[in-house]
């Protein structure tokens, strides 16, 4: 949770809430218009619940080369960056994984439960993705069905809060679910932010308060976008090999980086990794704090105490 002071608005997107605090508050009205503009055009572009997105024409396209936007180029490239960073543990290819799940509409409605028949979808192989980055070329397999939700909001925030940093010459903070991009001069004292499963969560919500000064901090849990179905809990956090939701030991992880996208990655990566998420972390010298199914909570260095609220920072 980033509690909206006067100088912040809060705000809903991409089927979630979202915050955008700025300083000084009188850049507040540039920077809205200037983050409205930019995830409306993010969403058109990367949208799987858009017939008239560039996401959706592409799953249609049938195994056949389509040219892209810079933009969705960009969505893609970022995708395709958290697979191979992660060794295909976060796959843009989980669409139809996603789907037989039940999760093939807005999330407000999923929730309300979904009765599926079929077995779990494997991901298609995000390796099998013919992808020109010079040309904005795709090449999708044909039955593979891109989803790119699992970076799109982080990588999202980055855009978004280097775009009015830049422009406007303020300090900004964003953040669109989970996931939290800082840019600019912060405020004395950095920006404080409330970790807790929820991110819509009150501020006595179970968690954690910290402060950040630049970067970003995600968090990923599977206790928020979780849904029924066939009478049984499921949630979108997909092991790619499966097909089906990750059986992980972590309810929440969050994760600070230089980047939102870079947090992001790793916060999702550690969901699907389990047991071995803690260790990885703590070698690639990501400050990470990864709470248990039973509410106990470990940390990698870095990572500040509880009561110390210092700021996290991340060398990805």
């Amino acid at each position: 949770m980033i509690a909206a002071p006067d100088a912040g608005d809060r705000f809903a997107v991409f089927g979630t809430s979202a915050v955008l605090i700025v300083n000084p508050a009188s850049a507040l009205p540039a920077a809205r218009a200037l983050v409205d503009r930019e995830l409306a055009a993010v969403d058109l572009a990367c949208s799987r619940f858009r017939p008239d997105s560039e996401v959706a024409k592409l799953n249609a396209s049938r195994g056949a080369e389509v040219q892209v936007s810079e933009l969705l180029a960009d969505a893609i490239w970022a995708a395709l960056r958290a697979a191979r960073l992660t060794g295909g543990d976060v796959d843009p290819t989980c669409g139809a994984a996603l789907v037989s799940l039940g999760y093939d509409r807005d999330f407000a409605l999923v929730s309300k439960g979904v009765r599926m028949i079929g077995a779990p979808v494997p991901a298609g192989g995000w390796q099998r993705i013919g992808f020109d980055r010079a040309r904005a070329a795709v090449r999708l397999p044909e039955g593979v069905i891109l989803d790119l939700g699992a970076t799109a909001k982080a990588w999202a925030a980055d855009r978004c809060g280097g775009l009015v940093s830049q422009q406007l010459g303020c300090g900004v903070l964003i953040g669109l679910g989970g996931d939290v991009a800082a840019a600019g001069p912060p405020p004395s004292g950095g920006w404080r932010v409330r970790v807790t499963d929820d991110h819509a969560a009150g501020p006595d919500a179970p968690g954690q308060t910290v402060a950040i000064s630049s970067g970003g901090l995600a968090t990923s849990s599977v206790t928020v976008r979780a849904w029924q179905r066939n009478g049984q809990q499921v949630h979108h956090i997909v092991r790619p090999a499966t097909g089906r939701p990750a059986g992980s030991c972590w309810q929440t992880v969050s994760v600070a980086a230089a980047t939102c996208l870079d947090a992001n990655i790793a916060s999702t990566a550690a969901i699907v990794r389990g047991e071995a998420a803690h260790a990885w972390l703590s070698a690639l010298r990501l400050p990470a704090r990864l709470v248990g199914r039973d509410g106990s909570v470990a940390t990698t260095q870095g990572w500040p105490g509880p009561t110390s609220g210092a700021a996290p920072r991340g060398d990805a």
